[in-house]
């Protein structure tokens, strides 16, 4: 996948990861970048062509599809955290996290995928997560849903190998944007994530895996969920 001269649909892009997405991808030569947010006059990205999106409606995805029609790049960053946990939280909450991580890429990938087809292939980019692999009893929504998304990824890498589509899954740990505003821990650069992402994107890679937390969590997967999945609040 040639990012110079391509056509990039960014979603989420007014703020944090998304932006630096689009930023990035304007300065490696992509030949046009609709960034899109739920409003999109209150985003100043000279170069790119705002777009009105909420890809938990599905009548603006199938808006922005009709706009976006020569894209040969999709990136689905956009997400949210509610912090609510599965057995007690607030199932609206609770619907509205896997909405945004799950149904809404879905929406996304269905939209484009033909559009994608008519292109020659491109390629889809998942903004996923450390929490698609390490679950937890304070945000039980979150993590539940980017591991949807996760099996999202790797199942629709499958039914679009055919067409020619790269489908990129990048997962990081905590990262210096407004999701993490005010978590006192160290934090990824987020220029350095879309950084790594996009170069994998060039290389053809099948999953970004963006820090060393992110790494691990992948790796305790062989263990005993007895050993890996023990609250934090348990006393010996």
């Amino acid at each position: 996948m040639d990012i110079a001269n391509s056509v990039a649909l960014v979603t989420g892009a007014s703020r944090g990861l998304g932006r630096h997405f689009a930023t990035q991808l304007l300065e490696r030569g992509a030949s046009k970048v609709y960034a899109t947010a739920r409003n999109p006059e209150n985003v100043d990205l000279p170069g790119a062509e705002m777009l009105r999106l909420d890809i938990t409606d599905p009548a603006s995805v199938a808006a922005v599809a009709e706009a976006a029609s020569d894209v040969t790049l999709l990136v689905n960053n956009a997400g949210i955290i509610t912090i609510n946990s599965l057995v007690n939280g607030d199932l609206d909450q609770i619907e509205l996290e896997m909405d945004t991580a799950y149904y809404g890429p879905l929406r996304m990938i269905r939209a484009f995928a033909p559009i994608l087809k008519a292109g020659g292939g491109g390629a889809i980019v998942n903004v996923l997560s450390v929490g698609s692999w390490t679950p937890s009893e304070h945000w039980g929504a979150y993590s539940a849903a980017k591991a949807a998304a996760w099996s999202l990824t790797n199942s629709v890498r499958l039914e679009l190998s055919a067409q020619n589509t790269l489908v990129t899954g990048v997962y990081m740990g905590p990262t210096d944007t407004d999701m993490a505003k005010g978590q006192l821990f160290e934090k990824n650069d987020p220029a350095d994530v879309a950084r790594a992402a996009l170069d994998g994107v060039e290389a053809k890679q099948s999953e970004v895996i963006a820090d060393a937390m992110s790494m691990q969590a992948k790796a305790d997967l062989a263990l005993d969920p007895a050993v890996i999945y023990t609250p934090a609040t348990a006393t010996a």
